[in-house]
């Protein structure tokens, strides 16, 4: 089975480096084709290498990532971008995802959560880290602007009950929401958590009935309507 190509994307050549060491040391399915410094370089490589993913930092010289993820994205649709980086300001990570990026990934991710990442992009589940799911879910609207919410929410466009169904949420079941997010199953939840397996089960099926949905399919859809 062909190996998956990565591109990597970054002006810190260090970390580039010991990112494309770590990714070719511990996953024998992946295969880093080349490192561009910024988005100019990262159009050139892409035409040049064809890659299957690429990992792609967002403040660069030149040309930044979103930039970047609008000028490929249109160009070679199959490719999947996940942006690595280590700002989460609400503004980046959703103007990110709005230019096609597949997911938005903090650079402390260590590199078994990154592998299994790439990996789940097959999946069709969007790769956000939990901190960043957790954030944009949380916060219903950003306080950039200095301006009252009622009048954010009218200069932004945005449906001022669009979050409502966030309020329903106990501060445990947002959680496992963020988890249901990233496509982690019951068994892993209840690890993570140290939770027993009904206790689980009993949340999702509380999520569920206060959302209105009926399965996780439903539950990814409404995360990445407000998400987007």
């Amino acid at each position: 089975m062909p190996k998956l190509k990565l591109l990597l994307v970054d002006d810190q050549s260090l970390f580039a480096e010991s990112l494309r060491t770590s990714l070719n040391h511990y996953a024998e399915d992946m295969s880093v084709v080349g490192i561009a410094h910024n988005g100019k370089e990262a159009l050139a490589m892409t035409a040049k290498y064809q890659p299957d993913v690429i990992l792609m930092d967002i403040k660069m010289p030149e040309m930044d990532g979103v930039e970047a993820v609008r000028e490929i994205r249109p160009k070679y649709p199959d490719i999947k971008i996940i942006m690595l980086s280590t700002y989460h300001e609400d503004m980046l990570v959703r103007s990110a995802l709005s230019a096609g990026a597949s997911g938005y990934l903090l650079k402390d991710i260590s590199p078994t959560e990154l592998i299994t990442a790439v990996r789940a992009l097959g999946s069709g589940i969007m790769q956000i880290s939990p901190d960043i799911v957790r954030q944009l879910v949380q916060e219903r609207y950003s306080p950039s602007t200095g301006l009252p919410v009622e009048e954010e929410t009218r200069a932004r466009g945005i449906d001022e009950n669009s979050f409502e169904w966030l309020d329903s949420l106990t501060r445990r079941e947002r959680e496992i929401f963020t988890l249901l997010v990233l496509g982690y199953e019951n068994e892993q939840i209840a690890d993570k958590f140290d939770l027993a397996l009904q206790t689980v089960r009993n949340h999702v099926s509380a999520i569920y009935s206060k959302l209105g949905v009926k399965n996780r399919f439903e539950i990814i859809r409404l995360a990445n309507k407000n998400i987007n």
